[in-house]
């Protein structure tokens, strides 16, 4: 935001958010992960989405656009203090969202997100119960998880991956998911608490004067990464073997392929962990959730 926004925003301050304002508030860039895991909990139960096509279109919105929508603008205002000290550009420390328009959006889209997911059924619904649960606990107090290292990424992941993985499969089949589709989602969850240790990477001169927790803080940047790599890559090493086991030998060999290309640009943040912590989010990402679908895929076929 240029100096002369922000000087007219402390003289004549705004009554309603900015449009594109409430828009970054949401982070659409955040929205892809668990809209990505639960098209991987379609795909896993082998059923053809075209024949359910409503409930896997009204899934994938609820999943990011409005649960994930939600989650950014709670996180935001919890977080509003610590973000004039890291981005004060962001909308809610800036004045764009002024007043407690944050918290009013975050209340509404969790209203909104818990209407849309009673249409997905009992399972849609808990589901949606749980991720909004999760959201609030893990910004808000008096649980606020994220002021820990271990736990707030750990719900963070499981709340991104596993949970609408589980939740695609459970919604598509109309019953709990095989133990084969449970086992993979909650490994790719558990291997996610790496990414979300990488996205603390950006606050860590606020997150030590807020008194957060996080890994980085907590073991410094050198440390932390070395962590988050191997959160990253143990899971999807154990998802190789359970292929392995399940006789998906080619679906076995895609993952690896993708965990080594992983390794590779490991090597290069390890260098640099907060330099190269960017690229590795835009670029190493990419190639764990190209894993998630790999395994998806394989696992149509295994236990039924």
């Amino acid at each position: 935001m240029s100096v002369t926004s922000d000087l007219h925003l402390k003289t004549n301050p705004r009554r309603w958010p900015a449009p594109r304002a409430t828009l970054t508030l949401l982070k659409p860039h955040t929205w892809f992960p668990p809209m990505w895991a639960y098209l991987c909990g379609v795909v896993s139960v082998g059923i053809s989405p075209s024949d359910h096509l409503f409930l896997v279109v009204l899934g994938v919105i609820l999943a990011g656009p409005i649960v994930c929508g939600m989650s950014q603008a709670a996180n935001d205002w919890c977080d509003r203090h610590v973000d004039a000290i890291n981005e004060p550009d962001r909308p809610i420390p800036s004045g764009r969202i002024p007043g407690r328009w944050g918290l009013y959006i975050a209340l509404a889209m969790t209203a909104l997100g818990l209407v849309i997911g009673y249409q997905l059924g009992p399972w849609g619904f808990g589901a949606t119960i749980l991720a909004v649960l999760a959201a609030w606990a893990y910004s808000a107090e008096p649980f606020r998880a994220k002021k820990s290292g271990l736990w707030g990424p750990g719900l963070c992941g499981l709340a991104y991956e596993t949970l609408p993985w589980i939740t695609g499969a459970a919604v598509l089949s109309a019953g709990a998911p095989r133990a084969e589709i449970i086992l993979v989602a909650i490994l790719y969850g558990l291997g996610a608490h790496g990414i979300m240790t990488l996205n603390d990477f950006k606050a860590i001169e606020g997150d030590r004067q807020m008194g957060l927790r996080s890994l980085p803080v907590v073991l410094g940047p050198d440390r932390a990464a070395k962590v988050a790599c191997w959160v990253m890559a143990i899971p999807q090493a154990l998802v190789i073997g359970l292929l392995l086991l399940w006789d998906k030998p080619l679906h076995a060999l895609g993952v690896t392929a993708m965990l080594a290309v992983q390794l590779a640009a490991m090597r290069v943040l390890l260098r640099d962990p907060e330099g190269k912590t960017p690229w590795y989010q835009g670029m190493g990402i990419l190639f764990y959730i190209t894993g998630m679908m790999i395994a998806a895929t394989a696992l149509r076929s295994v236990g039924v």
